[in-house]
């Protein structure tokens, strides 16, 4: 009896798995040879089922990195052949450390439409003849030029922008009070000239006071930023000194509160 079950056991298993059709095991996750595992239809079909008509196909989904199936069966029913996928999508990117300055940015966009500021009016290092002391402010509004006295007969020159015509003064003040990205509220002699001005906005790279703000003494002059940079070099301000944001930073850094300021 048994010799005659067995043969026909072992027939009826050939059959089957002919009919079925192979499907291959990773065969590196096995020492011996690739094993022949039998799928059926319905099992073939829950991953290649026909486009519905009239309905869009999904949208790609993006994911971080390519991902693996774990290898063995699965790894062999979703990527046959052990290759990669034909679409691989890079991480989205990291940013490290400090981002960059919205004044900056700012700055940059402006500058397609705008004249770019020129050379005399960037800052340097030049020689200082003169008989003030080192850490002295001296604005020469003529030369739209200011200067911080250093040691041995040197000084840091900026250019700036100054008072137009009827809005010129001189004299000598001090630095009463400091501020990093002030507001603004104009004062009632300029809303009466230009009564479309708001009546105070907060600090920012819209705001006309820039990046940073000198007051000088008790008046309403500023050393102050601007976010409009190529007007440094000519006379459109009601008075104040306007300098580059990057510049007027400078500056800030190097100055304190006391501070000798000589308008001339």
């Amino acid at each position: 009896m048994q010799r005659i079950v067995l043969p026909a056991l072992v027939t009826m298993l050939t059959v089957s798995a002919a009919s079925a059709g192979p499907i291959a095991l990773n065969p590196e996750s096995h020492s011996g040879s690739t094993i022949q595992v039998p799928v059926s239809a319905p099992l073939a079909s829950i991953f290649s089922q026909p486009a519905a008509v009239g309905v869009a196909p999904a949208p790609q989904v993006r994911v971080a990195q390519r991902s693996s199936f774990g290898g063995g069966f699965l790894e062999m029913l979703f990527n046959p052949g052990g290759q990669p996928p034909t679409r691989q999508y890079e991480p989205a990117p990291t940013y490290y450390g400090a981002q960059p300055d919205p004044s900056a940015r700012y700055q940059s966009s402006q500058q397609m439409t705008h004249p770019a500021v020129s050379p005399e009016f960037m800052k340097q290092e030049v020689s200082y003849v003169g008989h003030e002391a080192p850490g002295t402010v001296v604005i020469n509004t003529r030369e739209r030029l200011l200067y911080l006295v250093q040691e041995n007969g040197r000084a840091i020159r900026y250019g700036i922008g100054v008072g137009r015509p009827g809005f010129t003064w001189a004299g000598t003040r001090q630095i009463t009070q400091k501020r990093e990205w002030p507001d603004w509220t104009p004062p009632p002699e300029m809303l009466k000239r230009r009564p479309d001005l708001p009546r105070h906005m907060a600090g920012g790279i819209d705001n006309p006071l820039g990046a940073r703000a000198m007051y000088l003494g008790s008046t309403l002059y500023r050393i102050h930023g601007s976010n409009e940079p190529w007007t440094i070099g000519t006379a459109v301000s009601s008075g104040c000194i306007r300098m580059r944001n990057e510049d007027v930073v400078d500056l800030y850094n190097h100055v304190k509160v006391g501070t000798k300021v000589i308008v001339i």
